[in-house]
Order: C-alpha cells, then structure tokens, then sequence
C-alpha cells in the first residue's frame, strides 16, 4: 500500500468515477484501475463496486475513512517538520463565504503573501454551516464566517461585526424613502439567499417573530447573484452591509433602513480546538487577530 493508492481511492469516491478521478490525478483510467486492484489484493476485500455508477461497497467506506485518517497524519507530519526550519510555511485551506472573499480577503492576502511568500493559501467558498462542519472535521484548516453558532470542539476569535440591511434598486418604489417598517416588506418581492446560509437563517428567524409571510421572487446562493439581481430591479433584498459597500458607492444600490433588521452579527476566523498549528497557520491566526476591525471594513 501507498499513498498515491489513497489519494486515488478519495478522488474516486468523490467523483464516482474512474475516468474523472484519472483526469483530477493526471492518470490513466487502466493506471487509476490497477491501483484499486491493487489495494483490493492486498486487503483481499473489494473496495468499489464498478457498476455505473460507481459506488464504494462496506469494506470501501471503511477503508475510505481510515484513508483519509492517514492522509491527515502524514500532512500533520510534514507541517511539524517543515516548521523545523523556524520559517513560516506550508499550505492553508481556508473556507469562507463569496460576500467575505470578494470583500476582505484581498487585503488580507496580498499583506500575508507579501510578508511570507513560502505560505500557499487555497480559498474555498461555502456557506457559514458548511465551514463550520469542514472546519470540524478537518477537511479546512481555518474559516472566517458569521459566528451564529458555538460549537464546542471549534475555537473562534471575532474579526469584525456586519449587519444585514434592505437593499433596492435605485428605480424601485422603496428607493425614495430613508426608512420603512418592516410589514411594509410583505407587500414587496424579495430576491432571498438560499436557506442554508447565514443572512438567510438570520431573515427566516425575523419574519418568523413577527408573523411575516415573504413573497420570495428567487433563491440565490451568494450576495453577488442576489445583487445583480436587484441591480435589475427584479426584486428587493436583504444581505450583508459588508457586501454592498461598492454599490452604494456607485449608486447601482439604494440601502433602505429597517429597525428589526438593525443587529450587529460577530464575523470572526474559528479553527479546531486542539489540533495543531503550523507556523504557517499559526502566523495566519496571528495576523488576522491582530489587524484592527478598521481594516477589514474599510473602503479600497
């Protein structure tokens, strides 16, 4: 057994596919096959059944989590080894929402890659319960995320606290007033984020108190599809005050205030408790606690 059979279980199990997993790991489909062959023999179990599609058997997924057990540790150890050196380096995955990407992290990276040039760090975009859950189980490193919740095997630091607020187009009959109540949103189309993320959770709790029956015009994944959409004038919205700062800047968007939408939400970085921190992750979680909430929120 080697570590490239591993590897090729996991991107198997995650493409179904044998043909896709050889085009991820740049091998043949025959090369990708006799490595699973391999392993197969070696345990004298079979791993994956081939009828389309493919799917792991029982002794596949059992395999699978010890596999990626391994693949962990041996990452953890080339981490300890590399921090030998005394010099920041290695590889961060960090997971965090596409508002939060676009917004903050340009300004956080292009300092950190400046300052250490051996740190390679992977963006991966995902909602706020979905880093929380990849964080957890290892398969990121670090997420910067709205902090709703508090799970007990994650550590979190706040970085900065956002707001969500009514957003309309500028030709949009609301785009007149400064403030509305918010019963005046029951006679308007809303153009919401979809339910898993963190905005959306925050707005469902709202109108749920207060008896509010929305008219959903559209779902939509992230802030950027939701804000292209207003800019249309297909609907009014409520995201993250973060996220429209350029907009508002341009006059694409008009912010309308709304009383019950008026609390501040903690964004913070979070990572497991008691895992071990490379240099490079532990100078990441360094730089980010120290830079003051000025810098993060302050226009480019």
């Amino acid at each position: 057994m080697n570590l490239n059979q591993l590897e090729t279980l996991i991107t198997i199990s995650k493409t179904m596919s044998f043909r896709k997993a050889g085009e991820l790991l740049n091998l043949t489909q025959p090369a990708v096959s006799a490595q699973i062959k391999s392993l197969e023999d070696e345990f004298k179990t079979i791993l994956i059944d081939r009828n389309q599609p493919v799917t792991l058997t029982d002794s596949g997924r059992v395999f699978l989590e010890h596999a990626e057990l391994i693949l962990h540790t041996v990452e953890d150890l080339k981490e300890r080894l590399n921090d030998l050196n005394h010099t920041p380096q290695g590889h961060i995955h960090l997971g965090t929402t596409t508002s939060i990407a676009i917004q903050i992290l340009p300004r956080v990276l292009s300092y950190f890659q400046n300052q250490f040039p051996l740190i390679k760090t992977t963006i991966h975009s995902m909602t706020s319960s979905q880093i929380m859950q990849s964080v957890e189980n290892g398969n990121i490193d670090i997420g910067i995320t709205y902090l709703f919740e508090k799970y007990p095997s994650l550590e979190s630091s706040v970085l900065y606290y956002d707001t969500f607020e009514l957003v309309v187009s500028p030709q949009h009959p609301l785009s007149r007033y400064a403030h509305v109540p918010i019963e005046k949103l029951q006679d308007i189309s809303l153009i919401m984020l979809s339910p898993e993320t963190a905005g959306r959770r925050f707005v469902d709790q709202i109108f749920k108190h207060l008896n509010i029956v929305p008219q959903t015009v559209m779902e939509l994944s992230s802030s950027e599809e939701v804000k292209r959409m207003v800019e249309l004038n297909l609907g009014a919205a409520i995201i993250s005050k973060m996220s429209i700062a350029n907009e508002l800047r341009l006059g694409t968007l008009k912010m309308v205030k709304v009383n019950e939408l008026e609390i501040s939400h903690p964004v913070g970085v979070i990572y497991k408790s008691g895992r071990y921190l490379s240099s490079a992750l532990h100078q990441f979680l360094l730089d980010l606690k120290g830079m003051q909430e000025i810098q993060f929120i302050g226009s480019e």
